[in-house]
């Protein structure tokens, strides 16, 4: 089946919303729920910590043996001095030797947990992008109408990304923090307990300092994950189409546009990062305090004979220590804003609301003739305004329906309803007798082949976009399809022929080519009921009349839908429905609405209008 995409308007919803400065909605709820996806790796996190903190504790005790063998040294200097044995090296050496043994474990033991911290983030990134994927094939069609292209793509990469980036690192740094803050004030008080309450002064302050600057950045982490999805989407609207900004030369305004969002996003991002480049310029003013009282303290007892010079040097490194992970501390909780805020962006698109896609008792049938009933159908897409009103049709298998009107008229919404895009307020539309609510929207959807005014065409050879109407097709249904859609030919002259690849936007094919690329699509859908949505419009007459009769051959046996502008294409349909302001207003043949002299009858004459000269015009009025 040959699917079609149309870009949707730019809206501000739960998740492109432009509030300067909102908070996380439920941070607590939101690390909650994402505890649930980590939790299934408790294996690895469990193995993470116990590195971690085997990594730290290592680490923590090399001060105090390195103060050890700084005693031993100066001890034995001073015994030099005094006519004593000296330098006891090879005791310094086994002190220094079993050092290095330790920092090499601790330094293989951060490896370990790094390594494993990083499989559980790309596990997780892995498995939230997946659900996402899976996610949009359940979403209804009306979120895809109101939600900006780039912000959904902003989940899927920026807000993934920053989950996954700050997870593995803030984790991991979460834990060796704790554990080095524990560490360091236990290897302190063993040392001196009065140096130790000195140091400990600057904690309080710290801890002020630290809610402080983390309040005020909470706002500015979410609001930035905000505005650029909002910078992206307009990004992404702009460059697909920057050929019609050029044509209407409406590059000023578009660049005024994007400054003013990126000017937005700038101040949003420039204050969440300031507070956070804040963290360490004024927690090391403080440790820096904290030394300097703990260095004149600690002199004064070596000098009293309170404390050996070793213990000293030690004490100075874990005050050095004790206020590096206080500060890793205050910029984890940074970390975790923005890992808050992007995850909260990601559960409220993974709970949106989604189609039905399976029936309590779903039709099960091998054989469709391709019957289409539509029993006093009532829809509108505002439940308070109805704009498809009481409508009723039988249309028989194999029949050709054409539905006709203004732009605007709500043709295009009388595909959605039979694709059960949207659900009808009141009434039924049936298929072969069975409500099409009564099978599953995949097995429904598989009765139908489209094809759209507005082609799509993805990244891929020419022979996969066509086999994209049926994936297990072999080769020479493909060309076969390509033949009935007078497709054949030009593939043939193009560069690599079926193997030439397209180009994001297709622009390496004409218009009209990628009509008939989709039409092939198609026919190798080989459909029970055909919808043909202005299917010729954007090709040249002489084509035209190609395609049609290829259409007709498709359309022979079949149950079809056309809508179609060029009312001359539409005569000989077997049912005209007419529309006007989303209500079908007529309906008969082609003859009968022309001798009832309504408003399908304007509506044809006005497509051969003549010019205040008298003389035809050469292109049909638009309606």
């Amino acid at each position: 089946m040959s699917n079609q995409a149309k870009r949707p308007r730019r809206a501000h919803g739960p998740m492109g919303g432009m509030g300067a400065g909102e908070k996380a909605k439920n941070f607590k709820g939101t690390m909650k729920q994402l505890w649930k996806y980590l939790s299934r790796y408790w294996v690895a996190l469990l193995l993470t910590v116990l590195f971690a903190v085997g990594s730290t504790v290592f680490a923590i005790i090399g001060p105090k043996i390195l103060g050890n063998a700084t005693t031993e040294l100066f001890t034995g200097l001073m015994s030099k001095i005094t006519g004593g044995a000296g330098i006891n090296f090879e005791k310094i050496t086994q002190i220094l030797l079993f050092l290095l043994g330790l920092y090499i474990l601790s330094a293989v033991f951060s490896y370990i947990q790094g390594w494993l911290m990083t499989g559980v983030s790309q596990k997780l990134t892995y498995q939230l992008r997946k659900q996402i994927s899976e996610k949009v094939g359940r979403m209804p069609m009306s979120f895809f109408e109101t939600k900006n292209h780039g912000e959904i793509l902003s989940i899927v990469t920026n807000d993934v990304d920053t989950l996954s980036m700050s997870l593995n690192q803030s984790a991991t740094q979460l834990i060796t923090s704790i554990v080095t803050v524990i560490g360091v004030l236990v290897m302190m008080l063993s040392i001196n307990w009065v140096m130790t309450l000195i140091a400990l002064v600057i904690l309080p302050v710290s801890a002020i300092l630290v809610s402080q600057i983390v309040k005020r950045s909470q706002k500015y982490f979410k609001g930035q994950q905000e505005y650029l999805g909002h910078v992206n989407g307009q990004v992404e609207e702009v460059f697909g189409g920057h050929s019609v900004v050029r044509a209407f030369n409406a590059e000023k305004q578009v660049t005024e546009q994007f400054e003013k969002d990126n000017n937005t996003l700038y101040q949003s991002a420039w204050r969440s990062q300031f507070l956070s480049g804040l963290m360490m310029p004024v927690m090391a003013f403080i440790g820096n305090i904290g030394y300097v009282a703990v260095a004149i303290i600690g002199g004064y007892f070596a000098i009293s004979g309170q404390i050996t010079v070793g213990n000293i040097q030690s004490f100075i490194q874990y005050t050095r220590n004790f206020t590096q992970p206080i500060t890793q501390l205050a910029q984890v909780s940074n970390m975790l804003q923005s890992t808050a805020a992007a995850a909260e962006r990601i559960f409220e698109f993974l709970e949106e609301g989604e189609e039905d896609q399976t029936a309590e008792t779903p039709v099960q049938m091998k054989q469709f003739d391709g019957s289409v009933a539509f029993e006093h159908v009532h829809f509108g897409y505002n439940p308070d305004k109805i704009i498809i009103n009481d409508f009723s049709a039988q249309v028989k298998p194999g029949q050709k329906i054409a539905i006709v009107g203004p732009t605007g008229a709500g043709k295009t919404t009388m595909i959605k309803l039979l694709m059960r895009f949207y659900d009808v307020n009141s009434g039924a539309i049936l298929v072969d007798g069975h409500d099409i609510r009564d099978f599953n929207r995949d097995d429904l959807r598989s009765l139908f082949g489209m094809v759209l005014q507005d082609t799509w065409l993805f990244h891929g050879t020419i022979m996969e976009n066509i086999r994209y109407g049926r994936l297990g097709a072999t080769d020479e249904e493909v060309y076969a399809a390509a033949k009935a859609a007078h497709a054949d030919h030009f593939i043939k002259t193009l560069p690599d022929g079926y193997q030439m690849v397209l180009n994001e936007e297709a622009s390496n094919v004409s218009q009209g080519q990628k009509q008939l690329l989709t039409i092939a699509r198609a026919i190798l859908a080989d459909p029970k009921i055909l919808i043909l949505d202005e299917a010729t419009s954007s090709v040249d007459t002489r084509t035209e009349t190609r395609i049609q009769k290829a259409m007709d051959n498709l359309m022979k046996g079949r149950t079809s839908f056309v809508i179609a502008h060029r009312l001359s294409t539409i005569r000989d349909a077997d049912l005209i429905l007419v529309m006007r302001d989303g209500d079908i207003v007529e309906q008969g043949t082609h003859d009968e609405l022309i001798a009832q002299k309504g408003f399908y009858e304007s509506l044809y004459n006005s497509q051969f209008e003549r010019t205040d000269r008298g003389e035809p015009s050469l292109v049909p009025a638009q309606t």
